[in-house]
């Protein structure tokens, strides 16, 4: 149940219980530490209700059935099209149909005190709620305050863009209908993902990317054999163009795009997939010398610089938007706020456990189209510019034994990225079918800088598509 009228006085006061704030009030209340969390809109946030778990409910039943159509003896059986409404109902469920009893029965259970509202720091220390009814609870905290609050949609603002009602990521992952036609704008994650489950759900797809290509954060061949995939399965890929202008005619009419080439698009909705913002903006940052609005600069063990108290976890301070990230950042948090709660010495080293050195090198990120493309640590181009002496390794996963045990025509390819000097792996890329599993493996040895003649010991399994780490330590070696 939510709880009013609790003691103005906690050792942590978190703004936003989305994951990361729900971890940070954990890692609080497992070191005896007492803990409000304040909530505006659903306990959980973002990643349980409109981005991580509908988004990938969405997503498993078009992988699961491009992977059978691959298989010999199975293809035919699944060549029709997806239940529809089996797809959005099993989106629904694990969504929890947008409602969080469970979420706010795992925070009671953990002993944190649950504010709704609005949080607004008002002072050092000390923030102010104020609930639906407009009733207020002024609540200090004697050691931190850790903004959670993560990030938005940014919708640019182009001439018509508000009247044309676009969606954003939120409206991609909860829509209740496929629309018949959908523009994507935007070539990233969201871009990507979004494209690939409204295709297989019977949408005509348009994608509009100003780049060159698809995933420009990953390695090129990622968002190549990504967009093949795309086209394939009926989407248009127009790379190079930008939105210049949206309109929607009447109230359930299309959508028309128009371009800077001149051209235009019309459609049924318009997805903006073209980046995030923070959610800082009226949070009362400038009662403590911070500008709303903005990302808020904070060292690894997520203290924002300039203070003793205030903390910036998971996307709000723009390290790392992800996640699993901002759930390691929430660990780091709690584990620092409770030691220096405590008066204890931080471990604040290379691998301490107060500082969130993951984030600067060691980035794990799977993006789950078909194919799925996962990576971790520097691609090619970041490590040549960052000055590291290196060399791309790269594999065709078709070669791999195990890869065409996983489906008839595999198409993938593997890339590890390594410092010559010290002889370990800076970066490592799959793409390819089934692949997302793989990247735990690379990430540790990104994070172990396991040096390539220990790797050379580990054995993969045979027949698996991680043999390819043998493969690509046999082409290294030469």
């Amino acid at each position: 149940m939510t709880h009013a009228a609790k003691p103005a006085l906690y050792d942590v006061v978190v703004i936003g219980a989305g994951p990361v704030g729900e971890n940070v009030a954990d890692r609080a209340r497992a070191a005896g530490l007492s803990a409000a969390v304040i909530e505006s809109e659903l306990i959980g946030g973002e990643c349980s209700y409109w981005a991580c778990m509908p988004s990938k409910a969405l997503l498993r039943p078009v992988v699961a059935r491009a992977d059978a159509r691959r298989v010999p003896g199975l293809g035919g059986a699944v060549q029709g099209p997806l239940d529809t409404a089996a797809v959005l109902a099993h989106r629904d469920t694990y969504a929890s149909h947008w409602k969080d009893d469970g979420q706010v029965a795992w925070l009671d259970g953990i002993g944190a005190d649950i504010f709704r509202g609005h949080g607004r720091l008002t002072g050092p220390k000390e923030v102010t709620v104020t609930a639906p009814d407009g009733t207020e609870h002024r609540l200090t905290a004697r050691h931190a305050v850790a903004v959670c609050t993560g990030s938005r949609a940014v919708v640019p603002g182009l001439p018509g863009v508000e009247n044309a009602r676009p969606w954003t990521s939120r409206e991609a992952t909860s829509a209740k209908e496929v629309p018949g036609r959908l523009v994507v704008v935007g070539g990233g994650v969201v871009g990507v993902e979004m494209a690939t489950v409204w295709a297989a759900l019977g949408s005509e797809v348009t994608m509009l990317v100003r780049g060159k290509g698809l995933l420009p954060r990953m390695e090129p061949f990622a968002g190549e054999l990504v967009a093949e995939a795309l086209t394939e399965a009926g989407a248009d890929i127009r790379t190079g163009v930008s939105a210049t202008s949206v309109r929607r005619d009447g109230p359930d009419g299309p959508v028309t795009v128009e371009l800077d080439n001149g051209e235009s698009v019309e459609a049924d909705e318009v997805l903006f997939a073209t980046g995030r913002a923070p959610r800082t903006e009226d949070l009362g940052l400038e009662t403590v010398g911070q500008e709303p609005g903005k990302w808020l600069t904070a060292d690894d063990s997520c203290l924002v610089e300039e203070t003793d108290w205030l903390y910036a976890v998971g996307d709000v301070n723009h390290r790392a938007l992800l996640t699993h990230q901002g759930k390691y950042q929430a660990r780091i948090a709690g584990a620092a706020i409770a030691a220096r709660a405590q008066g204890k010495p931080l471990d604040t080293g290379r691998w301490g456990a107060h500082a969130a050195t993951a984030d600067h090198a060691a980035v794990p990120q799977v993006v789950f189209t078909d194919p799925e493309a996962a990576s971790v640590g520097l691609t090619l181009a970041e490590a040549e510019q960052a000055g590291h002496r290196v060399r791309a390794v790269d594999f065709d996963l078709a070669s791999v034994a195990g890869a065409g045990l996983y489906a008839d025509g595999y198409r993938g390819r593997a890339r590890m990225v390594v410092d010559l000097d010290r002889e370990v792996l800076l970066g490592v890329t799959f793409v390819g079918p089934g692949i997302g599993e793989l990247l735990h493996s690379a990430t540790m040895a990104v994070v172990g800088e396991i040096p390539i003649d220990r790797l050379w010991h580990a054995v993969p399994a045979y027949p698996t598509i991680s043999e390819v780490w043998l493969r690509l330590l046999e082409t290294y070696r030469g």
